[in-house]
């Protein structure tokens, strides 16, 4: 079975030969595991099972040392965050300014001209298309977050405006993707803080769910395979999700709900990806407490639906012992091919 077929087992409520995984690092955990282990390439380190296609949080081109124009026109300062950066310049300041904004072109041939060749070079992976930023995300960052949160409540017909352009311009990508032969599309957007909503349960279904559901809509249609990205708490959403079409939730953070009874409660309607934390356990508990943090993720997911990873893009202040730690449970799996039998200690302790 190949690890595109081992994820399809897991995503449609079949046991699994083994949890297959799918995870990342941030540039600067990336490049600290690098000089751990002395290689330059971490894909055999990692062993994705997924191959992410698209250009996630988007296209950047770069001003000066710390500071980035996407392609839509908003400018990041990376000063801290070298992987995205926070906003600090923003195209859309009035609501006037969406009448002249030129939108970039979603069907530009660049965008997905390199596809077909990475389609054929992971050709045993399950193939993700990755829209980030896609709908509250992408209109807080063309205009600014409390400008956006406001205009909710004083502006609705603006951000009604704004979010329907933004679903236009991601249904081109939606579209030109599925003529791909991608397994899924998955949408980043985020919702939720550490105790709840950002916009709160109302706003989020004017403005958001309506609209999610018409970017999910072309997916389901063509037979694929939905995942949707939100941080913080967003429990509440989750029956609504699947109402409209979501079959696999990212990041899943144990933090800020009880990923174990969520797990079994949503068997069988909705999968998830993610339930490592990358707040306490990584970058702060021993690789002892990732073995056994792992573990229990690993049985919980043994039933299907369910792609382990940690809750985010692995963190800078993540020792690579723990990262070590973690992919030893994965691959010492029961079904997993190859797997490697822990060696015992004098004290007969693994």
């Amino acid at each position: 079975m190949t690890r595109r077929q081992i994820v399809i087992e897991a995503l449609e409520f079949r046991p699994p030969p083994y949890v297959p995984w799918a995870w990342s690092m941030t540039q600067q955990c990336a490049e600290r595991m690098r000089r751990h282990l002395g290689v330059e390439d971490l894909g055999p380190f990692v062993d994705s099972h997924v191959l992410s296609l698209g250009a996630g949080i988007g296209r950047f081109a770069r001003i000066d040392e710390n500071h980035f124009r996407d392609v839509y026109g908003t400018v990041w300062d990376r000063t801290v965050d070298k992987d995205i950066g926070t906003p600090v310049d923003w195209p859309i300041r009035r609501p006037e300014d969406l009448d002249d904004y030129a939108w970039p072109d979603a069907s530009d041939e660049s965008w997905y001209s390199d596809i077909p060749a990475q389609l054929a070079a992971g050709g045993d992976l399950f193939s993700i298309y990755h829209i980030g930023f896609s709908l509250y995300e992408r209109a807080w960052t063309l205009s600014g977050m409390t400008e956006l949160l406001m205009n909710m409540v004083e502006r609705p017909e603006f951000v009604e405006r704004l979010m329907d352009r933004i679903v236009e311009h991601n249904l081109v990508q939606v579209h030109r993707a599925l003529a791909f032969d991608v397994d899924a599309v998955y949408f980043g957007d985020d919702y939720g803080m550490q105790r709840g909503l950002i916009m709160g349960i109302d706003h989020w279904r004017h403005f958001i769910k309506p609209r999610l559901a018409r970017m999910f809509a072309p997916v389901r249609e063509a037979g694929r395979q939905v995942f949707l990205h939100s941080c913080g708490c967003v429990t509440e959403l989750f029956d609504e999700l699947v109402e409209i079409g979501l079959n696999c939730f990212n990041p899943f953070q144990p933090e800020v709900m009880d990923v174990f009874d969520i797990k079994r409660r949503y068997h069988g309607r909705l999968a998830f990806h993610g339930g490592m934390s990358v707040q306490k356990t990584l970058p702060f508990g021993s690789p002892q407490d990732v073995r056994a943090a792992a573990a229990a993720m690993v049985e919980l997911g043994g039933d299907g639906g369910y792609i382990f990873s940690p809750s985010h893009s692995v963190p800078p202040d993540v020792p690579p012992e723990n990262l070590l730690a973690m992919m030893e449970v994965l691959r010492n799996q029961p079904g997993f091919p190859g797997r490697r039998r822990p060696r015992q200690r004098r004290d007969g302790h693994a």
